[in-house]
This record gives structure tokens, sequence and C-alpha cells, in this order.
């Protein structure tokens, strides 16, 4: 009895670390493309910040999944393609973030500040918007960024409105 609970214990344990290790190599192979973003405060100010790109479906759903860290002044904008309602969740991400809900023109719509790490809550748009962009947990209040400013460069044209 012993040695069938050992024997399975130990398969248990096998099938795990070949589990983690292919949610591991998942995480390698999806890479993104960086780029430049300003946001424009309503008051005047500049913030330049350097983003990855989640463009394709497979980059949108992986994210920043599996990361521990994220330089400061660094994010990842989504680009849906198109404008929608937009439903966001932050199961296998570790870094708690400030979620900026973008209309195509750039104006930034809706704001959620530090979403939860590794919650399957889902964080709603709210009203239809074409991106998504996520930074370290903090930066919207440290920057004292609102709904109204505004995003240009990367995927977002300077001159929409």
């Amino acid at each position: 009895m012993h040695r069938l609970r050992d024997v399975i214990a130990r398969s248990a344990i096998a099938a795990l670390f070949l589990l983690s290790l292919s949610v591991a190599s998942l995480a390698a192979d999806i890479s993104f493309e960086t780029d430049k973003i300003r946001l424009l405060a309503l008051g005047g100010q500049a913030h330049d910040l350097t983003v990855e790109l989640a463009i394709e479906p497979e980059q949108r759903e992986h994210g920043l999944m599996f990361r521990r860290q994220m330089a400061p002044d660094h994010g990842m904008l989504f680009d849906f393609g198109e404008t929608r309602r937009v439903m966001m969740w932050m199961r296998n991400t570790y870094l708690p973030l400030d979620m900026l809900f973008i209309a195509e023109d750039g104006t930034i719509r809706t704001i959620h500040e530090n979403a939860v790490p590794l919650s399957d809550a889902i964080i709603d748009s709210k009203e239809p918007v074409a991106f998504v962009l996520e930074l370290n947990a903090g930066t919207v209040k440290r920057l004292g960024i609102r709904p109204a400013d505004r995003i240009t460069g990367a995927r977002i044209p300077a001159g929409a409105r």
C-alpha cells in the first residue's frame, strides 16, 4: 500500500514538473516588439514611456503573464485592431498593474488602478476602446494620469481626434 502511494506521489510530482516546463516554454515562445509612446496630460506635462506591443491574439492573450518585474516607465500596449468593450484579468500575472483603457484617438477613457496579481476577477473597460496600456501599479498616481489625458506614438496616431 505504501509502495503504491509512493509511486502515485512520484508520478504526480513528475506530471506537475512537466506541466510547469510546458508553461514556461510557452512563456518563452511569445515575443513582443517595443516602441515609444508619449503620455500627454491635460495640464501640458508629457511623459515618455517604452512599451511592448501586444498586437497578435497570442500576444494579447499572454500579455504580462509570468513576469516578475517590469522597469519603471515601461508597459505593455494591447492593440485590439478595433473599437470594442474590453475585458481584462490578472490570471498568472504576478505584477500589480494600472490599466488605462484608451479610445482609438488616444484619449484615456477609463482607468483601473492597482489590479490584484493572480486574480481571475474581470476588469471591464466599461465602454468601447481600441487599446489598453498596462503599467506598473502606482504609475497612474505618480504621473497624475487622468481620464481625458492622451497617448500618442506606437500604434496611436498623434493627430487623431
